[in-house]
């Protein structure tokens, strides 16, 4: 069979090998280079045990904080979009003890397929991602928060999953001694042994070098204009040049763009861009940089190592589609870096990137056919900042629906 996949980021390219491993012909198409989106500069953590969404019943108590503050890590800015507004309302509806937890469930099981996913692929191939299972803390710095990272950690080993502890800040600074000169900082953390981290944009570029080797065809920095339907089939995927590629199945990993592509095909889709951004730093400084992976539950700043290299993600933004980089965003990011590990870099070039994170209100994907769309149009999208974490898995999901139809 061949299947036309459009979007080459993490998601596309994982579906893609996915689809070759089960011996289909492939096409990706995509307007950019791979990986040109929101796989590009990401958090680089794969969070497998540690999935609490966003859409948490705390939310309420910090909506005047979210809307009003210039310097909250959780920003929302009300455009006169009504796709935003109609999200953010879906987005509060979600924010509920009962909600929150079915999505922690289905997440927890997806991320441990997406595990396992990856984790035959390292087997089978060689890649080289800068892989690293050095774990993860997750730390807080009120007490108020600790305690409520607690009953999320009860409530995930309720669920199943890889062992958690909670940890006090000394036991954190052991775990991780670059921590140890801002210890008085934190309350706590969550430390998840098992958690790890890699280059997302260079295991994008590993599929593609692979994917090449197995005849996949590329229509690279071609615009997608429409899908072309009859009946109850997309026959083509008409794209600005006035190519149309046809195919015998077609599957939609397009990121935040997705719902314009899918309304053409009656198919409504609650998905918005949730911006963030990074730096990445060369770990060249006097002092030590940390090795396992870093979350400032406050800021909502992430530091992962990357071989020689730190990359520093954080923010969420509902702020629109723009993929402008304000410098204060970056200038955030790095005091972020200099608070906590000041001497671990010199900080000669920032490398400063922003992508546009595809979020569905409650936090969970969109995977495989939809009711109302075509027969043979299966959807890969809406994965939120967990998009690297739930590739593989959501890859194997949907190409198993493909073959269960």
């Amino acid at each position: 069979m061949h299947v036309c996949v459009l979007g080459a980021g993490i998601i596309g390219l994982s579906t893609a090998f996915e689809l070759t491993q089960q011996g289909h012909r492939v096409t990706v198409v995509d307007q950019g280079a791979a990986a040109s989106g929101a796989s590009g500069g990401n958090g680089a953590q794969l969070s497998y045990d540690y999935v609490q969404p966003m859409a948490d019943p705390g939310i309420w108590a910090q909506l005047p904080k979210l809307m009003l503050s210039p310097d909250s890590a959780l920003k929302i800015r009300p455009q006169w979009d009504p796709a935003q507004w109609a999200w953010l309302l879906r987005f509060l509806r979600a924010c509920n003890t009962a909600q929150s937890h079915s999505t922690t469930a289905q997440l927890l099981r997806l991320a441990a397929q997406s595990r396992a996913a990856l984790d035959d692929w390292r087997e089978q191939e060689t890649l080289n991602f800068d892989f690293s299972s050095s774990g993860k803390l997750v730390m807080f710095r009120s007490a108020t928060a600790f305690d409520a990272a607690r009953q999320q950690l009860a409530l995930q080993q309720q669920l199943g999953g890889s062992p958690q502890h909670a940890v006090s800040a000394s036991e954190a600074c052991a775990i991780e001694p670059a921590l140890a000169p801002r210890r008085e900082l934190f309350a706590g953390g969550i430390y998840t042994p098992s958690e790890c981290a890699a280059d997302c944009k260079k295991l994008c570029e590993e599929w593609v070098h692979i994917l090449s080797t197995r005849d996949v065809q590329w229509c690279m920095g071609q615009r997608i204009e429409r899908l072309l339907v009859r009946g109850q089939q997309v026959q083509a995927v008409s794209l600005a040049s006035g190519q149309d590629i046809q195919a015998d199945a077609f599957v939609l990993c397009t990121g935040h763009t997705t719902p314009g592509l899918a309304a053409q095909v009656g198919i409504h889709l609650p998905i918005y861009p949730l911006k963030g951004y990074s730096i990445t730093v060369d770990t060249d400084g006097p002092g030590l940089a940390p090795h396992v992976s870093i979350t400032d539950s406050a800021r909502k700043v992430v530091f992962a190592r990357l071989g020689e290299r730190l990359r520093v993600a954080g923010m969420v933004e509902l702020v629109g589609h723009t993929t402008q980089i304000p410098p204060e965003r970056i200038n955030s990011l790095l005091a972020d870096t200099r608070d906590l590990f000041g001497d671990c870099s010199r900080f000669a070039d920032l490398h400063p990137w922003t992508g546009m994170r595809p979020a569905t209100p409650t936090g969970l994907p969109v995977l495989g056919r939809q009711k109302n769309g075509p027969a043979n149009l299966y959807l890969n999208t809406g994965h939120g900042g967990l998009g690297f974490t739930l590739a593989a898995g959501s890859a194997v999901q949907v190409v198993s629906a493909m073959h269960s139809h």
